[in-house]
């Protein structure tokens, strides 16, 4: 018996090895040759339907984000509750002016492998934006309403050998969005074929009950379509190598529950994200049936009003970010390689975690958060059963939020950086018993589908949050602003602590700023730009600076969100009555990806890893000789001494007086001469320890190029992005050029979009053409499917053109 035991443990590693080769299992993305056409077709769902003169389009595909802008679109005349509006007015540009409003047509030509008569065939969908009706060949097989959500039909019964032909309709409704949701299929779409006996879709939950340094207990939950198959799982170390096997004993309910220690284990957190691979492989006697690979991350959570979060038994409170989904200029349209630089731009930050605004995050997005170590408070609704707008999901919550929730906790859940779930933001709900019973409702199903994490709702009407009961159920009670109410919050609510879930709203423009310089909420100006000083907030909200007050100073604030990581399309406050303003000022970065001022305020205290000194405002104020032009310093350093044109303005240290002199260092009556304007960073001792300065520059003169990598995948889906800027003869960045520019992609990559963080910009992203905003933009390339080398020039008119070349292999 133990040697027919150990036989069979070795045959199980060796057709796990080569399940490639056997192919139990496959799983093809349906990327290429579709057709797209927006419109009404009431015969599109059928094979003969003639499309040969529909656009060619790859999925994932976002149709509106090529525009044009347009103010009627979303043009509406009504009061925003959730930013205290009482009396409507004329709104434009709230969910980006881009044309996503309509009905849409997806056409493909499924060309099928060879299925066994013992085979199922699944198609699944990450998204679809919006109202899916999925058709093959003529037949409706399938719909769902919400556009973030994922879902799979069973397609087997309707596949046809050959000659098969997918159509999917898409319905946007106006009014249905508080910001650009996108349009079209937006994600992957999958096609799955395997064995009818095999591992159930999202049928494996893996949790580790006990994660120590010493050892840790990986509970596996297998459901099986069939009790009497037999299952094996390994467990694989990140290069690949076998640290532990079992084989399930029994199948209850056809459900395997397994068992495994894992000793010394890698544990999963921001710092070292490790990540392990549980291969699920099951047998019909001794014939392999199905393999199904789950990453997953050895990791314990806590929360607790003696510890507030701990993450592996250590206390700590998150620095995160609340992000949209789209990707700036590439619009909704999922692509790894721009949620790859998003994340790296704010790793560098020092951000730890991310918050989906206010929707279902992308799979790709939980995976790079897996990968590159953030911890994810994952969000399902911004609607309940209450309204916020006309055709928003309240005309789905209470047919559709049960299924909505199962399947996004049953697609996600192995995944290690998700330690929250949010069943709704800012919902209407908040006042009254019923909104009680639904936050209660909700949290249950969160609870009845996965035990392991707590959920939260991020509240804006507290007052009636704490009256009602509706905060205190919750596990977790986000506040989204209302910093002056945490303390009467934090009496009120039984769970001893408060998280922080959206945060700040501060307003700026990447390069522009306003004078004088004084503290203000609201503020507005005739170029529709806010000022960078980071001073300017609306009226629901606050500063930064105050948000790091609580953090710092209350250990039950268990840690942030900033609203928001990048500016997104959409939402234009505080001029969403202002048109040509058409997308966001709240990013710590622009709509580009480029840092504003306020990125080197939170890496200052964020990131501490590396020193950070930066120094704002820019340094070209013809007209401003002599007038009051205050220098900011935002640095990890205590304490900085200023020069300009060689002469000390003095020292600045930081100190307690106010939320801004405890956090920034701050010249307010320096009067503006042109030179060079220095600021050197000193130790606690007052020993210079790292300088940084800025030069007034001259005039335009050269082209600048900086890419982001030097090479890139030659697989038709990689990115590239170069920044461009301009600078004068010495080589100094002139930081107010608007220089028009045109842009020439060659070799093995094309150009894909181009953004300079203006939002009220209506050039196209699609087009060759742009102009500077604060003196810089970017542009992306994208990889074609050969390897090269791509060339990307720029030129402008009067200027030096730049050339830069990347690698595509």
């Amino acid at each position: 018996m133990y040697q027919f035991k150990k036989t069979f443990l070795l045959l199980v590693v060796a057709c796990s090895a080569y399940v490639n080769a056997v192919a139990q299992r496959k799983e093809i993305l349906l990327e290429t040759g579709w057709k797209f056409s927006k419109g009404a077709f009431p015969d599109a769902s059928k094979s003969d339907f003639n499309d040969t003169r529909w656009e060619n389009v790859s999925v994932p595909h976002d149709w509106a984000i090529s525009g044009p802008f347009d103010k009627e679109i979303d043009k509406q005349v009504t009061a925003i509750t959730q930013n205290g509006e009482t009396h409507p007015t004329e709104k434009t540009g709230r969910t980006g002016a881009l044309p996503y409003v309509g009905e849409g047509w997806y056409r493909k030509k499924l060309e099928m492998p060879a299925i066994k008569p013992n085979q199922k065939v699944l198609l699944q969908i990450d998204g679809a934006m919006s109202e899916p009706r999925v058709y093959l060949n003529g037949k409706l097989i399938g719909q769902w309403n919400y556009g973030y959500n994922y879902f799979y039909l069973d397609i087997t019964k309707d596949i046809n050998a050959k000659g098969n032909q997918l159509a999917i309709q898409l319905k946007n409704k106006a009014k249905s969005s508080r910001w650009y949701p996108g349009a079209g299929l937006y994600r992957n779409v999958h096609l799955i074929i395997k064995d009818e006996k095999s591992i159930d879709q999202w049928g494996i939950t893996v949790t580790t009950p006990v994660a120590k340094k010493e050892f840790a207990k990986v509970n596996i939950k297998t459901k099986l379509s069939d009790a009497r198959l037999h299952l094996v799982t390994q467990i694989l170390d990140a290069t690949g190598k076998q640290v532990a096997i079992d084989t399930a004993r029994s199948v209850f309910g056809n459900e395997a529950d397994q068992n495994i220690q894992l000793s010394n284990p890698n544990l999963w957190s921001p710092e070292m994200p490790y990540l392990y691979t549980a291969v699920s492989s099951v047998y019909e006697g001794n014939a392999l049936k199905d393999v199904v690979k789950t990453k997953f991350g050895v990791r314990e959570i806590s929360y607790s009003a003696a510890k507030g979060f701990t993450l592996n038994g250590q206390v700590r409170k998150f620095k995160g970010v609340c992000l949209h989904h789209d990707l700036g200029p590439l619009g909704t349209a999922i692509n790894t390689a721009a949620l790859r630089r998003q994340l790296t731009i704010l790793k560098e930050m020092g951000c730890d975690a991310i918050r989906s605004s206010h929707n279902m995050p992308s799979p790709e997005q939980l995976e790079l958060c897996d990968e590159m170590g953030f911890m994810f408070l994952a969000e399902s609704f911004d609607e309940w059963a209450k309204a916020k707008v006309e055709n928003g999901y309240h005309l789905y919550f209470n047919t559709d939020a049960e299924k909505d929730i199962v399947n996004l906790v049953k697609a996600t859940k192995n995944h290690p950086c998700i330690v929250m779930w949010s069943s709704g933001n800012e919902v209407p709900d908040q006042f009254g018993a019923e909104g009680v019973k639904r936050a209660k409702w909700l949290q249950e199903i969160f609870h009845r589908e996965d035990p392991t994490r707590p959920v939260t709702v991020g509240m804006d009407q507290v007052k009636a949050t704490m009256q009602s009961g509706f905060g205190a159920l919750l596990d977790i009670p986000g506040l989204n602003y209302r910093v002056r109410l945490y303390d009467e919050a934090n009496k009120a609510f039984p769970q001893g602590f408060i998280l922080g879930s959206e945060t700040a709203s501060t307003v700026s423009s990447r390069g522009i700023y306003k004078f004088p310089v004084v503290k203000g909420f609201d503020k507005k100006y005739s170029d529709l730009q806010s000022s960078s000083y980071d001073m300017e907030y609306c009226s629901w909200s606050n500063l930064p600076d105050d948000d790091f007050v609580m953090q710092d100073d209350k250990p039950w604030v268990i840690g942030e969100f900033v609203w928001t990581g990048f500016d997104y399309l959409g939402e234009p406050t505080p001029y969403d009555e202002s048109w040509p303003s058409r997308s966001s000022y709240f990013g710590i970065s622009d709509l580009a990806g480029l840092p504003k001022d306020r990125y080197y305020l939170y890496r200052s205290r964020w990131n501490k890893e590396e020193p950070t000194l930066h120094l704002l405002p820019h340094w070209n104020w013809e007209g401003r000789e002599g007038q009051t032009t205050p220098v900011f310093v935002y640095t990890s350093y205590n304490s900085a001494e200023l020069f300009l044109n060689g002469k000390s303005l003095g020292i600045r240290k930081k100190d307690k007086s106010s939320p801004q002199n405890r956090y920034r260092l701050m010249w307010m009556d320096v009067k503006y001469e042109p030179g060079t304007l220095k600021v050197v960073a000193l130790d606690e001792n007052g020993k210079a320890v790292k300088e940084e300065q800025i030069v007034t520059a001259g005039k335009p003169y050269q082209i600048k190029l900086s890419a982001d990598r030097v090479r890139i995948d030659a697989d038709g889906k990689d990115l590239c992005y170069v920044t461009v800027s301009v600078t004068d003869q010495n080589g100094n960045p002139c930081p107010t050029a608007t220089d028009a520019l045109k842009f020439e992609v060659k070799g093995a990559g094309h150009f894909k979009a181009v953004c300079n963080g203006d939002a009220t910009s209506l050039e196209s992203f699609v087009e060759p053409t742009m102009k500077l905003f604060s003196g810089k933009l970017v542009v992306t390339m994208q990889a074609d499917q050969k390897a090269g080398a791509i060339e990307l020039n720029v030129k402008g008119k009067n200027l030096k053109t730049g050339t830069i070349k990347i690698e595509a292999r």
